[in-house]
């Protein structure tokens, strides 16, 4: 049985030592990422949506890369999203500058509020580790 372990990557030890969570968790071959918001180090968010679209998968790919894996490896994406409707269009042009062929499974959720006041979206993935 393997030991699950935990990946904080340079920037978000706030969110391990202050709120208790890992960004994400190594167990045997999967990585389980906790959801992104489009933050940046100040922990602002853009009014901008694409802004912040870009800034989520920015911070995804640091949990990603500081773990050993890519988007390429990413198997399931799981969204959530403030303003589905209004900016989802939007959102699929920016997810697609970071995943591609074959697309991972994606389930995209409406919300009403995320932990960021102005947040409009959070992005949470499984992917595959030593792929």
């Amino acid at each position: 049985m393997s030991q699950k372990e935990v990946v904080v990557p340079a920037g978000m030890e706030i969110f391990y030592e202050r709120f208790h969570f890992a960004p994400a968790v190594k167990d045997g071959d999967r990585l389980y990422c906790s959801g992104q918001l489009g933050n940046d180090a100040d922990n602002n968010v853009a009014d901008d949506p694409e802004t912040q679209f870009v800034q989520a998968f920015e911070n995804l790919k640091h949990v990603l890369e500081t773990a050993g894996s890519t988007f390429d490896d990413v198997i399931e994406m799981t969204t959530f999203h403030v303003g589905l409707q209004a900016h989802l269009q939007t959102f699929m042009s920016v997810k697609d500058r970071y995943l591609s062929l074959p697309y991972p499974a994606w389930t995209a959720i409406g919300i009403s509020e995320l932990a960021f006041p102005g947040a409009l979206v959070e992005i949470k993935v499984i992917a595959r580790l030593n792929a």
